[in-house]
């Protein structure tokens, strides 16, 4: 029972001893800085009009490598052979938009879906 009572007068007494130092010192201002940073503006751009049909129309499924992005790619190209049989659906992959593919997307495609991960 000693025991106890004096170890917690000995933690009074540190930390009376404590907040009395403090008193002294004038109190810092430190500042801290958000690392996330501020991103720049950008312009907003509207969405593209909606097709008011897709009988006939040219379907661009990109597959930019995420994971199993390709498999997926592949199983809407014959969801779309089965359920809009007169839809041209074409899978292609690329990790980056390339000129040729821009190229490609602006010449050749009705719509594009890409396949984006997380």
């Amino acid at each position: 029972m000693n025991l106890r009572l004096a170890v917690f007068a000995a933690l009074c007494v540190v930390l009376v001893c404590g907040i009395a130092g403090t008193q002294g010192y004038a109190q810092s201002q430190i500042t801290v800085y958000n690392p996330m940073g501020t991103p720049p503006p950008f312009p907003v751009k509207a969405m593209a009009p909606r097709l008011d049909r897709i009988d006939g129309k040219t379907i661009y499924l990109v597959n930019t490598g995420f994971p199993n992005s390709g498999p997926f790619m592949e199983v809407m190209k014959e969801w779309f052979a089965d359920n809009h049989p007169k839809v041209n659906a074409v899978v292609v992959t690329s990790m980056n938009m390339t000129p040729a593919l821009r190229t490609e997307l602006t010449e050749k495609a009705d719509a594009v879906f890409f396949g984006l991960g997380h």
